[in-house]
């Protein structure tokens, strides 16, 4: 089932990020069969300000624990978190639906 995790960095927290950047791309790395999709918000400015993943999970729980694992999480870098059942129509352009 995919689901999509949309979290939301906590004001002033650019440094945090780019501390911890690559440690969160090899955790990714580390689930690349569940990834559909993945990549930084960004704010006005185009700074990243939070992050939007698409996975391909068991079950919520599963998702739940996935994003909490992440290093950016473990840091504390997020104000928020949500996490959303998600159904793909189009993906790369195409329907898949």
């Amino acid at each position: 089932m995919l689901f999509a995790i949309i979290c939301t960095d906590k004001p002033g927290s650019l440094e945090t990020r780019k501390a911890t950047r690559e440690r969160h791309l090899a955790y990714l790395e580390q689930h690349r069969p569940h990834l559909v999709h993945g990549g930084p918000l960004l704010d006005a400015e185009n700074r990243p300000c939070g992050s939007l993943l698409v996975a391909d999970m068991p079950d919520r729980a599963a998702a739940e624990g996935f994003a909490a694992q992440d290093p950016y999480a473990q840091v504390g870098l997020f104000e928020s978190v949500v996490i959303r059942p998600f159904r793909s129509v189009f993906r790369d352009g195409l329907r898949v639906e």
